[in-house]
């Protein structure tokens, strides 16, 4: 069984054709995991839906409490990736003997070309092949928590 916590970021965003603005209104991920045909028995459980520029310390103390608590050791956690790679820290200094992996998209998963379905499903994979710890999978690749960073140029995730 793998838990996935729903924090928000780009992947849950929808698009306002009246003002062009993007927002939350639900998690997709129900939506996503029967897309990409998941055979693997999910707990899904919405955490916040937020832009990960507007998290605070308290939301990702919150994170890291659900994330310890929860029964599963094999943990996804989507996430708004600008900041994703600090609540990875976060989570790495309070959650242990379990594999917890971070993911998100550049692109909302409502615009239909999105990059969200391929990462959640590397995301899955990753979470049920990874040793314990704390990683991060994008664009088919993970990271080691403290050995990546989002490239704002390319807007792609790449080792440190």
């Amino acid at each position: 069984m793998v838990r996935i916590f729903i924090t928000g970021g780009t992947f849950d965003k929808e698009y306002n054709l009246l003002n062009g603005e993007l927002y939350f209104k639900e998690t997709h991920m129900d939506e996503l995991l029967s897309k990409g045909r998941n055979q693997v028995p999910v707990e899904i459980t919405t955490l916040m839906l937020k832009d990960s520029l507007d998290m605070t310390q308290l939301d990702r103390e919150l994170i890291a409490r659900w994330c310890d608590e929860c029964e599963e050791d094999k943990i996804v956690v989507t996430h708004g990736t600008d900041t994703m790679t600090e609540t990875a820290r976060v989570l790495a200094g309070k959650v242990k003997n379990k594999t917890i992996v971070l993911t998100g998209a550049m692109i909302p998963i409502k615009f239909g070309s999105s990059d969200g379905l391929f990462n959640i499903g590397s995301a899955m994979a990753f979470a049920q092949a990874l040793p314990n710890g704390v990683y991060i999978a994008m664009n088919g690749k993970y990271f080691d928590y403290d050995k990546v960073r989002k490239n704002r140029t390319t807007g792609i995730f790449e080792a440190v």
